[in-house]
Formats: structure tokens, sequence, C-alpha cells
């Protein structure tokens, strides 16, 4: 690579080939911005290169670490800088850095601002967002653009014509990413500053303009901003420390300001250059100037400081000349080391000066009462202050300095240190490259919570890994440590295992939930909700919907699954609810044990469940018995995975949308890992993109399903598939794979059975035994006349019970509390097999 070789948008051209496609700057800006990029894309990418970085030998570490010798950085600072990037580039800073600052992972979206209103917004990008880097923090533009690319911008970046390390860097994030969406969004010219007329096209093309420098570099960058651009300045900022007389007694504490001294060379805005004295005496200034310099004199020959070039040089001098010259007016003390590598200008004087930096710091006095009128001034210019000082004392200085105009405080020896999302000079770097929009809309969007779902799914692909079943759940839990809460799987597909999400995941998670609620035909200005799903014991169904029912605003009764059924009813009655959400065979009992006051009543209007297939027969009853006019599932999800589809008014039974944003979906064939083929049957594999307590990569939630062709009547694109039943209704008995689902349809349409249907799998030493438990009502035939009507009705139940004699089929009639359930969430399973459980 030539040094006139620049990098734009994925290719490297000559300055020639660059020059051309500035005159063409504003076309490549609209194509690329065509397209939505995806938080989620930039993330993936970030943390593939953050892991190739924390590898030293990794090639992408070995080809960036070339690059930042050529600039000849030292191997400490070079080793420093790479650590400091793969901090930064991690995934779980990042997606702190995003909700932080805008809120969520996916900030684009045209959301719902309010579910009771038709008003959606989001954080859309500026659109070209262009850089002047500094030269003197060789990550600080690469840094910059990512920050631009998880805004969505186009970003063109323009560094000193001398540095590789951009360049490289950018163009390794963006081969790790498959799609080519963040290469379409990144353009690095370097060249020099004297080349005024790439940088004037550059700015004249661009919506904000982000640059680095001191007041007369960014005056300059300011007058070829055109009108209506937003310039973000990251201008030259001031940081200071400040003692009272109990903490620059410690040793400690000075040992900690040497290292925010020394660290970096004073290179960083948050480094200190003054060290305020809680006093207004010149002898004790000149006292500590004294002590402050030993100590670090102590400290420096055990480093590799910096050597500043000519200029740099030429004004530590002065400055220092200067203040020795002051010393006999007796306004100045000057401490240095004999080579120059520091220096310590102790001045009675309290006005607020920059340092020439490269270990030179000034001592002043500044009285606590005196704070406001010395610093205010300076407001402009303030960053970080480093307080010594005890908890009391603490807390007074900090409010004095952050209304003087300073942006951070922390304490000696951490003014350098940050954490995840914190605010940069005062805002939210995010916030600056994006723009914040809304759409205010009318009642034909009253079942809309997203405005992109009626243009098209934002499908991410699935990660090249193996697909992992429910059996080997664990696998996905290797590394558990940001989990914050926990919840059970109730067991009905399985043993019984904890899932493990961030509060972030959580409420994401929620925020879907009502976002497919609301979709579903809820009405939070007026239903009346009372929420009848099982909790406790681990469980996040009733959790989960309070919590859903909270993000919606609506009103809501929280009374749980109660095993007095008709309490439950009574209190329905009692508290005017027009909405039930429950898990159907436990609504169906509330209904059947109160039916007396729930025809009285005849004011359910909407019932949502979940957890369970609820049989259309059944749902008839209830329209017909009771008058509820919607019935329709609250969403299709699992404890493990969370929310991952949801129903539209016009949706079939069955049928669910795809939380895209959230979810992945394969179909795949049920013998094989391939795509299923259309209108096949297939596994459903799902991979959640946002998951944070744990991945969620390729998972096999053990329901089958097939993919629904075409459009969808709602409006809504994003795709839509068939739940059929899952994994544990399809079961081997007598050689022979048998459905519960159809052992269901039978005993509908022959005598009418619309209760409970469990299938109980058992074995002996004479054989293998398959019994069909039915719910006691009235008009059900006596087991022998069932069991004559299943072996009439079900050709491959007759082959294994008649014809093979590998099974005894037996039918037997129970109460609803007779029935098995799963431990904590109350689900009924369809099948319970329990030929292993015995052996």
């Amino acid at each position: 690579m030539t040094a006139e070789q620049h990098y734009w948008q994925g290719a490297w051209v000559d300055r020639a080939e660059a020059d051309r496609r500035l005159d063409r700057l504003d076309g490549y800006v609209r194509e690329a911005l065509a397209e939505r990029l995806s938080p989620l894309l930039v993330l993936a990418a970030c943390d593939r290169l953050a892991a190739a970085l924390a590898d030293p030998s990794s090639p992408q570490a070995g080809r960036l670490a070339a690059c930042l010798r050529e600039a000849r950085l030292p191997e400490d600072e070079t080793a420093r800088t790479l650590g400091d990037v793969a901090e930064a580039l991690s995934r779980e800073n990042l997606e702190t850095k995003l909700m932080r600052e805008l809120g969520g992972t996916d900030p684009g979206r045209l959301a719902r601002f309010d579910f009771r209103r038709e008003i959606f917004e989001g954080w859309l990008p500026v659109g070209l967002l262009v850089h002047i880097a500094p030269g003197n923090a060789p990550a600080a533009g690469a840094l910059s653009v990512v920050e631009g690319l998880l805004a969505g911008n186009v970003n063109a970046v323009k560094t000193s014509g001398g540095g590789r390390f951009t360049h490289a860097l950018l163009s390794e994030l963006a081969d790790l990413d498959p799609t080519g969406a963040i290469a379409a969004r990144v353009i690095v010219l370097g060249f020099p500053s004297s080349r005024t007329a790439w940088l004037q096209r550059l700015c004249a093309a661009a919506d904000a303009v982000a640059a680095w420098g001191g007041e007369e570099a960014l005056a300059g960058v300011a007058a070829l901003v055109p009108a209506g651009c937003r310039l973000v300045d990251w201008g030259p900022k001031l940081s200071f420390s400040y003692l009272t007389s109990d903490a620059w007694a410690h040793r400690e504490t000075l040992l900690g300001i040497v290292d925010d001294i020394c660290r970096l060379d004073q290179q960083a805005c948050s480094s200190p250059q003054v060290i305020y004295l809680d006093t207004a005496d010149p002898e004790q200034v000149f006292a500590f100037a004294e002590r402050f310099a030993g100590v670090l004199a102590e400290a420096v020959p055990g480093l590799a400081p910096a050597v500043p070039g000519l200029l740099e040089s030429a004004e530590i001098s002065n400055t220092v000349q200067v203040a020795r010259l002051e010393e006999h007016l007796g306004l100045t003390r000057v401490h240095a080391a004999e080579d120059g590598s520091w220096h310590v200008l102790a001045d009675t004087r309290a006005a607020l000066r920059a340092s020439p930096l490269f270990r030179t710091v000034w001592v002043k006095p500044l009285p606590r009462k005196e704070i406001g009128a010395v610093l205010r001034p300076m407001r402009r210019y303030l960053q970080t202050v480093g307080i010594g000082a005890d908890r009391r004392d603490t807390a007074e200085l900090a409010a004095a300095v952050l209304t003087a105009g300073a942006q951070r405080v922390t304490v000696p020896g951490e003014m350098l240190s940050s954490y995840d999302g914190e605010p940069h000079d005062g805002v939210y770097a995010l916030q600056r490259y994006s723009r914040r929009v809304d759409v205010q809309l009318d009642a034909r969007f009253a079942g809309d919570a997203c405005l992109d779902d009626l243009v098209g799914a934002r499908e991410l692909p699935a990660p090249p890994v193996p697909v992992t079943s429910k059996s080997d759940f664990e696998l996905f839990q290797t590394d558990l440590s940001r989990a914050e809460v926990f919840f059970r799987s109730g067991g009905s597909s399985g043993a019984p295992k904890l899932s493990a999400f961030t509060w972030d995941d959580y409420h994401e998670h929620m925020r879907s939930g009502a976002e497919g609620l609301l979709a579903a035909g809820f009405e939070p200005r007026s239903d009346r909700a009372m929420n009848l799903f099982f909790g406790g014991q681990l469980y996040g169904g009733f959790l989960s919907f309070f919590s859903v029912l909270e993000t919606l605003q609506a009103v809501q009764f929280p009374m749980a699954a109660q095993d007095d059924h008709a309490l439950v009813a009574r209190a329905v009655v009692e508290h005017r609810a027009d909405t039930l959400f429950g898990m159907p065979n436990y609504l169906l009992r509330v209904f059947t044990e109160g039916a007396e006051v729930l025809r009285g009543y005849r004011g359910v209007r909407k019932v949502f469940f979940g957890g369970e297939h609820f049989p259309e027969s059944q749902q008839a009853w209830l329209r017909e018995e009771f008058g509820v006019e919607l019935i329709r599932s609250a969403a299709y999800g699992s404890v493990d995975a969370g929310p991952l589809g949801y129903q539209c008014p016009q949706a079939p039974p069955r049928v669910h949308h795809l939380f895209s944003g959230l979810q992945t979906l394969e179909i795949l064939a049920r013998d094989e890992d391939r795509p299923a083929s259309p209108g096949e049957v297939g596994r459903l594999v799902f991979t959640g993109h946002t998951r944070r307590g744990q991945r969620l990569d390729r998972y096999e939630i053990g329901d089958l399903g097939r993919w629904v062709e075409g459009d969808c009547p709602c409006g809504r694109r994003t795709p839509r598939f068939e739940l059929l039943g899952r994994f544990g209704d399809i079961f081997r008995s007598g050689s022979h794979f048998l459905n519960h689902r159809r052992f269901a349809a039978v005993a509908e349409e022959s005598f009418g059975h619309r209760r409970a249907l469990q299938i109980l799998l058992d074995e002996d030493a004479t054989g293998e035994s398959l019994t069909v438990r039915l719910e006691q009502g009235e008009g059900l035939p006596e087991p022998d006349a069932v069991v004559r009507v299943l072996l009439a009705e079900y050709p491959e139940l007759a082959a294994a019970v008649t014809r093979d004699r590998l099974v005894t089929l037996h039918v037997e009639q129970a109460a609803a509390g007779a029935f098995e359930r799963t431990p904590g969430s109350g689900k009924l399973p369809a099948v319970v097999d329990r030929r292993t459980r015995n052996n």
C-alpha cells in the first residue's frame, strides 16, 4: 500500500481515483443510505475484531501493530493502543453505549413512543458524517467512525497524510462483515491539511462534521461547514486535580496524580495540567510542589516517557524559563529533572492556565470559596477534575466545580479512566451523530407498534455454528458473567432448566411482547386486563405479562392463577375485567366452574392465551356461551428463547409473524440440517441477536412449523410461519410415529370432546402401553367405546395395537385435577412418557 492509497467503500484507490470520486460523493452517499444499516451487524463485526486484537498472534493484530510502529509509536504504547481499541470494540461495551445513549440496540426503528397514541419516534442517521481526525491520537478517528456506524451514517474520515492506522483498522472491520454493509459506509482519506480542496469538497457534502483540534484548527473547519450542517467540535479541553489539606498529606493521593500525569504524557484531554490546593497560603503551595516533585522524580525514570518534538520542546523551555524569571518576584518556584523529563511549576496566582504537557504540571492555590470566580470564565474549556478529599468535602467540591463548568469529576489516579456509556465532554456522541425524528399518525395505525414492519423485514443471517437442541441447552451457558435475572422453563418439553438474561434483555423482550400484543388486538386505552398466568417458582409467565401490560400502560388486575376457579370468575365480574390473559386449560376451567356468573356478566370481550394450543372448538364454546369476541395468541415464545412471534388480526390459527428485530428463524428439515422446502414441515431453529445474559445461536426450540408464503393482509412485511405442534406431540410407540393432535381431532370429531386430552406412555415386562386420558364431561362414551372409535379412525394406531400387537391401548376418564402438570407453569403436557422413567 503506497502513501497515496485511500480506502473507499471497500476498495483501495489512488489519489486520482479518490479525486474523481469526490466529485460524485453525494451519489455514493445516497446509494449507501438507501439500505438501512442494522447496529447489530456493526456490533457483531466489532466484537470479532475485538477478539482478534486481544490475541497478539492474530493477523489483524499483527497488521495493525505494524501500522502503529510505522507511526513511530513505542512498543508499550502500541500494545496499550491495541488493547484499548479491543476493549472499546467489545460487544458488551458497545451494547452498553447504544443502550445508554440511544435507548436500545436498534434505535433506528420507528417505534411507538406512547402505546396509547399513534406517535412513532426513532434515532436516524444524519447522513454523511465527516470526521477530521486528530494527528496525536491514532485510534480517535477510527473509533469515531464506529460510533458513526452505530448511528447508521455513511462515514468519511480525513486523517493526516502520514498515518495508515485508521485506514487499516476500518478496512479490517469491514472485512469482518460478510454482508458488505459496513464497507459501503466507510471512506478513509489520508491527506495533509494543506490540500484544502479535498477538505472543502468533503465538508460541502456533509450533513455533520466531527472535528478535533485547537481553536484555530476548529475555526478553520467551521469556515468550511455549510449552513445547516452540524459541527460536532471535540475542541481543546483542560483538566486539573483539586486537593484538600487532609488529602495532599497522603502519599497515595500524590501517586495517583503522578499516574494521571505520566499515563499518555498528558496528551489526553482528561490529563491534569494543574494541581489546585484548597488554600490561599503561598508557602503551602511551595511546600507541596517540592514534595510532589520528589514523588514525580521517583516515578518517571521507571517509565518510557515520550520525547517532545522540536516545537513542543521550545514551548516547554519558554514556559519554564518565564517561571524561573518570576521566581525573583516571589510568584513561582520551579522543580525540574536534570534531563528535562518532568517539571513542577509552583505559582501563587490562582488563574487557570494550560501546561506545555509532557509531564509538566502547575501547582496553584484555589480556596474553595473562590472556585466559581476563578473557573467559570474558563468554563468552555473545562473537562475533568480529580478531587482528593474526604467524603463530605468531595460531594461539596464536586458540586462547586460542576457548577463552574467542569464535565467530569473523579478521584486522583482515575482521571483517564472511563466507564461504558460515559458522556464525552458533557454530551453523548451517538446523539450528536443522529437525528431524533417522529411520525404522528391516525387511527388507521392503532394496531401498529413499528412502522418499519410495514416496509420490510430486516433479517440478519444466522451465525455459522451447529444447531443446538433443547437437550443441549446447557451448552449456551458456558459464560453467564453478564446474567442478572433467571427464569425456569416449565419443563413441558424436557427437564426444567434456568434461562439467563440481563435486565436489558428482560425489558427489551417485554417491549417486544407489548408490540406483539398491540398487533394482536389489545387496546391499552380501554381494555381492563386480568392476568391469570401462573407465577412463582422462577416461572416467568405471570411476571412477564405483568411487565408487558406495564409497558403498555394498561389497566391491569394481577390476579395470577388460583386454585379456586369460581373465586377468579367472581373477581372478573367484581372488577369489570373485560380481557383475560392465561393458559387455555386454566381459562377453560375458570369459565366452566364460574359459568353461571360469567354468563350473567357477559363482559369478557377478549381472551389472550399462551403456553398451549387452544383448539378451535373450545374457542367456539367461549364465543357462543359467554360472548367472547376475540380469542388470540398473546405471544408465541418460550422462557428460554424469549418472544418469537405474534399474531395479527388477519392471522389464521397457529400463524404468527416473526419478531424479526430480535430473532432470525430457520425452518430445517426434520431429518437433516437443511432448509425445509416451501410448504414442508420442519424444525424451528432460532437465533437471538440481542441476547446478552447468554448467547442463543441456532437453537432448536422443539416446535414444528412451516413458512407461510405471500404478503399478510394486515400489511406487515415480516416473515410469517405456521406452528404445527411440538416434537413432543409426535412420539414413537410400537415402532409407529403417532401424533397427539390426531387423537384430539378424532375425539372432537367423533363425540364432541373439547376438554383436556393427555397421552401417557408406559411399559413393563409384558410390553408397552398407551393410555388416553380424557377429562370427564357430559356426552363422553364409555372407555371401551372410545377405544373402538380411536382404532377405527386412526389407522396408524390400529396398526400398532391390532395388527402388530406391539402396544396395549387404554382409555381412562378423570377429573381436571387428576391430570399431570408441569411444576411452576401449570402447563398440561400433551404427552407424558414414563417409559425411560420406569426403566
